[in-house]
């Protein structure tokens, strides 16, 4: 039996790539999330769109950007907005398919925290922030997040809600009245989780990379509608 030739973060990133749909509309993260969206426009997805909040649209990066003012974003793109029309006319006006974010930690509702570990006001680490990422999550029609899966990433009660995912479970986030489906997918490198249809706590789907619902349920135009209701599980 060979070695193995791949890293935990590269097999997450081939996960996650495999479930954007090519002509996808997909608001990018950086980092982890901005590695797979473009792998996937690099592979089975030539036509997905990737926005970035800094206004670009359509970016065809040849490096990966450092951060979303990265001037290859940019230099790439079919065209480049302001942010406020990012966020107004695509996000909240619903043309967005598919958000993709990364996390420090996230509870078993979706809901993560990009903001402090620990206390607010004398936190133990003070994370990058929130971005865009609260209205990401709100408002694009699905969302994935991608991150790697431990007992200080994986964790019962946030220090800090930064974005909203199935809030505290059951109806709540379709009482909250945001528009977006919430996440659909947790992608680690233990495997992919998806929301319980009933009372949300993510559950596995696959329990390993390179299972049946590993790459299943590309997410794309299809889901456009922002249907109602909870995600449905892949599978046990």
């Amino acid at each position: 039996m060979s070695e193995q030739s791949y890293s935990a973060s590269e097999m997450m990133t081939v996960a996650a790539a495999r479930r954007l749909q090519d002509g996808a509309v997909c608001f990018v993260g950086i980092g982890l999330p901005s590695t797979a969206a473009n792998l996937a426009r690099l592979t089975h997805a030539p036509d997905v769109v990737l926005i970035y909040e800094s206004g670009p649209i359509g970016a065809k990066p040849s490096v990966l950007p450092l951060s979303i003012g990265d001037g290859e974003l940019a230099s790439t793109a079919d065209t480049v907005v302001s942010t406020p029309e990012i966020f107004r006319y695509w996000l909240q006006g619903g043309r967005i398919d598919v958000g993709f974010l990364g996390a420090a930690q996230i509870d078993r509702f979706a809901n993560i925290n990009t903001t402090v570990i620990g206390p607010y006001d004398k936190p133990k680490v003070r994370l990058p922030g929130a971005g865009g990422a609260p209205e990401i999550a709100a408002q694009a029609g699905e969302v994935l997040i991608i991150l790697k899966q431990n007992a200080k990433t994986f964790i019962d009660k946030l220090d800090f809600i930064t974005s909203a995912g199935f809030m505290g479970g059951g109806e709540e986030r379709a009482q909250s009245g945001v528009p977006g489906k919430g996440p659909v997918a947790v992608i680690t490198d233990l495997g992919i989780l998806t929301p319980d249809p009933v009372t949300n706590p993510d559950r596995a789907a696959s329990r390993r990379h390179g299972g049946a619902g590993d790459g299943g349920d590309r997410l794309g135009p299809a889901h456009r509608q922002r249907p109602g209701g909870d995600a449905a599980a892949d599978g046990g």
